[in-house]
């Protein structure tokens, strides 16, 4: 039926051509131009090919030597160049009109966007231009928009002249679509005729947007109305691109974008058809092509934004079939719907189809109607069928399914969450307790010492923190069924809060916490179930301890209205309004920064309210981000217990207070002791801590700790370490984070990482990799895969240090040949004239030799002695050599008595006169000064020499190099990176000398 509608549009509005041009003439004297009727100037035009003549300049004779017939509208593919087909090029059509003479009578013509510019001339005037035609590419500007002109005349005969140029169409070119001429009113009916049509199309669809978003912004916020939505102004932008190109009215864009933007509405009526009608039958459709097609689209989309349109018209056949084949598919699945349970599918296939004739009726248009106006009806009905399916289907169960469709994701994130955290909590402690337990079976064959007490503390305090994990999970599946029956007595809250305290002991060790407890010994007792009194304590004070990095953790109580007021006050992170509001629901955890990484599983705070709720009282909270927070809660008081809150003496309220405060600090010398490996332990949990200490410390490693990832960084810079072991999951700064800042400062070699994680997933371990890990051990650590794991990158360090320092050595062994030679030249010389100074000569040679060679100079260090002793040595002989070029200043403090890395100052020293002084040919002055600066002394090399800019700075240190330049100042520099955290820093500029220091520890 659309089919037929259509053919019948055409066929009506169809102007039969009754006279027709002949050698490029068109005798119109015979047409009654005061009819409403408009008639086409197709025929034989003359054609200037690769000329573009202006009305005068076609009557010189010259002009007629190119002058051939070609058939309009039609392609010039044929009739640019005698040897080969080709719509690239220029061209001039002209065709004279004769017409009966009226100077009252008003002509009209009618062009049509002529690929791809255009210049009309009429009796010699300038009428119109679409582009700015011109015989070179560069200065040719494209633009393709209908044009109409109006003009008088009382001449016999219309010199029409049509200069076209195509730079950027390869399918097609000239004039391929009829040019009419009439009245100006026939010629304006027929123009607002089809622009009217392409308006009404726009409106209705403007109307359909309009009412999806109002849906949208008022809540319903789905998918298949932002892919409705993006159907509508796909089609819209088709609409107004194509015909009469009603955009390019306004915006008068380049031809290029005229067909981008033709090709981009096609894809995008494909792609979102597709994802419309999939989003409202889902459950149904399970065609294969579904999953790719959206990808496709976005693919061509992108091919026709980012290429030229000469490769767009090219691939046209692709983007013209999407559409197509996006509607046989819907229509297909559509059909088989409503056949089977869903009558409301047939009015999505009558869209489908409707946009499927629409495409179709498109395409014999322009091959057999090209001059028809706009036809709108397809379009509409398209819209009208998917407006029907869209109210009688969606808004009756849209509302609901949105509510259970966001109730059960959210169930199920919370789910997988929850798990998640479960998981890792229960790991943790699991690891702790088996590793406790080995380590106090390692030990058990030797004398029983407080250490193995201890351990077993350790181990029945993790046991107790799993089973009240172990029990918030069995609470909650009680609380839901209200399962739980409190035993309620009168209970004394001091003795409750000290066996609490005393349970987060091992938690807070290492960490910068001080805990108090505030309830004086004769606060009145209070009506609560012991056990739950118990878990309500332990699960404030533990969520306090989790978010509090430092400060204080405050329990203490009062009375008010017969009451017990018990708070736990923290310094910690805080809280915001918007995390206040979900901290007491299920599976909900206090989070303040996206870095940080918080334990647990979201169900304590839940389950002590509800506990709270049950004993008779209430759970609140006052916090503020950055401030701390202070959650309390009240309970009834005993019957016969007084209603005044005791005075308590200073004396015993210390006495009561419980202490687990440890500052930050290194739990070992600064220094290292002998060759033991030092070692760097980051997590914050302490009992993770104390377990790694127990399964490490058989191995005699030098093992310092710290809480924060922070602190690590800032222990970088005090000593020398031989691996870092980091948890990953870490408040503030996670092991990733940590990893990657060490990263910024040493190599993989130069300092190891072994991260820990409960998480053993391919990504995971690929982020610590990325990150800039060594290596990775999974919780729970089996302590022989840990130590071998800390023995093989402790062991790959310390080889790492043995090369450096071997280099060094090998490189100072390696004497130059041009040095040898010159000194012994010059040793040669000194026999004839001075021997006295040819015998210095010669023993400060060999003294050199004999320090260039010395063992010691593959040691780690070796005392300030040393090193100055060869670089006297190498000073003198060069002093000799270069007499008055080449003067030295001495600035060292001879009570010095430190030691430093061998060959370190020598390589600076040789560089700043090879390369630096000995470039000019005046020669220089080197300034050597060693002095005593706090805790460390400073050592500094400096020159007069050339100088270095960035880019020979940037060189240095760079370790691929073709030759052999820079290799000891880099050795150096990694060097003293390795054993005192910070390498050389150098100073220079271009002809104002070098300035190379380094600070080593005294």
């Amino acid at each position: 039926m659309l089919f037929s509608i259509r053919t019948t549009w055409y066929t009506q509005l169809a102007k039969p051509n009754h006279f027709g041009a002949v050698s490029g003439v068109l005798d119109l004297r015979g047409f009654d131009f005061s009819s409403d009727e408009t008639i086409t100037m197709n025929g034989e035009w003359e054609f200037y090919p690769l000329k573009l003549f202006s009305p005068a300049e076609l009557k010189e004779t010259n002009a007629q030597k190119n002058r051939s017939l070609i058939q309009v509208p039609g392609k010039w593919v044929n009739s640019l160049y005698p040897d080969h087909s080709t719509n690239i090029g220029y061209g001039t059509y002209r065709l004279h009109v004769l017409v009966t003479p009226d100077s009252s009578r008003d002509f009209s013509m009618r062009l049509p966007g002529i690929v791809s510019t255009s210049a009309l001339y009429v009796n010699g005037q300038l009428l119109a231009r679409s582009g700015s035609p011109a015989e070179s590419r560069e200065k040719n500007i494209s633009q393709v928009v209908p044009k109409t002109v109006s003009f008088t005349t009382d001449k016999s005969e219309l010199d029409i002249v049509i200069q076209v140029a195509n730079y950027e169409n390869k399918r097609q070119g000239g004039i391929i679509r009829s040019i009419k001429i009439g009245s100006d009113k026939a010629i304006e009916k027929e123009k607002w005729f089809s622009i009217s049509m392409q308006i009404i199309v726009v409106v209705v669809m403007a109307l359909h947007a309009v009412y999806v978003c109002m849906l949208y912004l008022i809540g319903i916020k789905q998918k298949p109305l932002l892919s409705f939505l993006m159907l509508i102004l796909s089609a819209l932008l088709m609409t107004i691109v194509d015909d009469d190109k009603l955009l390019f009215f306004l915006f008068p864009l380049p031809y290029e974008w005229n067909i981008k933007l033709a090709y981009v509405s096609f894809v995008g009526v494909a792609a979102f058809l597709l994802s419309f009608a999939k989003s409202l039958v889902s459950h149904k459709m399970r065609f294969p092509l579904f999953c790719w097609f959206s990808w496709i689209c976005t693919l061509c989309a992108i091919t026709i934004l980012l290429t030229s349109a000469s490769t767009t018209l090219l691939l046209s056949s692709l983007y013209f079939c999407l559409p197509l084949l996006a509607s046989l598919i819907l229509l297909a699945q559509s059909l088989r719907t409503s056949q089977r349970n869903d009558s409301d599918a047939i009015f999505l296939g009558l869209g489908v189809t409707s946009i499927m004739t629409n495409v179709v009726g498109g395409f014999i248009k322009a091959i057999w109607w090209p001059d028809i106006g706009y036809y709108p009806v397809d379009l509409i009905v398209a819209f009208l069928m998917f407006a029907s399916y869209w109210f009688k289907r969606y808004f009756r169960a849209s509302t609901q399914t949105a509510e259970l469709a966001a109730k059960l994701q959210e169930a199920d994130k919370k789910k997988d969450i929850f798990l998640a955290n479960t998981s890792h909590e229960l790991r943790n402690p699991l690891h702790g307790m088996i590793n406790i337990a080995q380590s106090v079976l390692e030990e058990w064959d030797r004398p029983h010492s407080t250490k193995g007490k201890e351990n077993l503390e350790l181990l029945v305090a993790v046991g107790e923190r799993m089973s009240l994990l172990l029990n918030d999970l069995l609470d909650l599946a009680r609380l839901q069924e209200n399962g739980i029956r409190l035993n309620t007595r009168d209970l004394k809250l001091q003795a409750m809060a000290a066996g609490v305290t005393d349970m987060l002991r091992f938690m807070l060790d290492g960490k910068p916490i001080q805990l108090i407890m505030d309830i004086p010994d004769r606060f009145p007792e209070v009506v609560a179930d012991e056990n739950r009194l118990t878990q309500i304590l332990f699960n404030l004070l533990h969520n306090a301890v989790k978010y509090t990095n430092e400060g204080t953790i405050s329990l203490t109580a009062n009375i008010e209205n017969g009451f017990a007021i018990i708070s736990v006050t923290d310094t910690g992170i805080g809280m915001d309004a918007e995390t206040q509001k979900r901290i007491f629901l299920p599976y909900e955890q206090g989070v303040s920064h996206p870095a940080d990484s918080a334990e647990g599983i979201g169900l304590g705070l839940s389950i002590t309210k509800q506990l709270v709720e049950l004993h008779g009282g209430m759970l609140g909270v006052h916090t503020a981000p950055g401030e701390g927070s202070c959650f309390y809660f009240t309970l009834p008081l005993a019957k016969n217990a007084s209603r005044e809150v005791p005075v308590q003496k200073e004396l015993t309220r210390m006495e009561i207070a419980v202490t687990a405060e440890r500052p930050f600090s290194s739990d070992s010398p600064p220094l290292p002791i002998g060759d033991r490996p030092s070692l760097l332990l980051v997590d914050d949990d302490p009992i993770n801590l104390t377990v790694l200490m127990n399964i490490l410390s058989p191995e005699s490693y030098e093992i310092s700790k710290v809480t924060k990832g922070m602190d690590a960084i800032s222990l970088l810079e005090t000593r020398e370490w031989d691996l870092v072991i980091s948890d990953v999951m870490m408040p503030g700064m996670s092991g990733y984070e940590l990893s990657r800042m060490i990263r910024e400062r040493f190599t993989l070699s130069e300092l190891p990482i072994l991260l820990l994680t409960a998480r053993s997933q391919p990504e995971d371990i690929r982020t610590g990799f990325l990150a800039g890990a060594n290596d990775y051990v999974t919780k729970p650590v089996n302590a022989e895969e840990l130590r071998s794991r800390v023995r093989a990158l402790t062991d790959m360090k310390k080889s790492t240090q043995e090369r450096l320092r071997m280099e060094a050595a090998w490189l100072q062994a390696q004497i130059q040949p041009h040095f040898l030679f010159n000194t012994l030249n010059a040793i040669a010389a000194l026999h004839v004239v001075d021997p006295d100074r040819m015998n210095a000569l010669l023993v400060a040679f060999g003294n050199y030799l004999k320090a260039s060679f010395d063992f010691a100079n593959s040691g780690r260090l070796v005392p300030l002695s040393h090193e100055l002793r060869l670089v006297q040595s190498y000073l003198y002989i060069e002093k000799e050599r270069f007499d008055e070029r080449l003067e030295v200043i001495w600035e060292v403090d001879e009570s010095l008595s430190v030691q430093i890395p061998p060959l370190s100052i020598q390589p600076l020293v040789e560089n700043a006169i090879r390369h630096g002084i000995m470039m000019r040919i005046r020669g220089g002055v080197i300034h050597i000064k060693i002095i005593e600066a706090n805790d460390c002394v400073e050592i500094t090399v400096a020159d007069d020499g050339v100088g270095m800019n960035e880019d020979s700075l940037h060189r240095l240190y760079t370790p691929k190099q073709s030759s052999s330049s820079g290799v000891g100042i880099r050795n150096t520099d990694r060097r003293l990176k390795q054993i005192y955290g910070k390498g050389l820093h150098i100073q220079s500029a271009p002809d104002q000398g070098t300035i190379v220091s380094f600070t080593v520890s005294k």
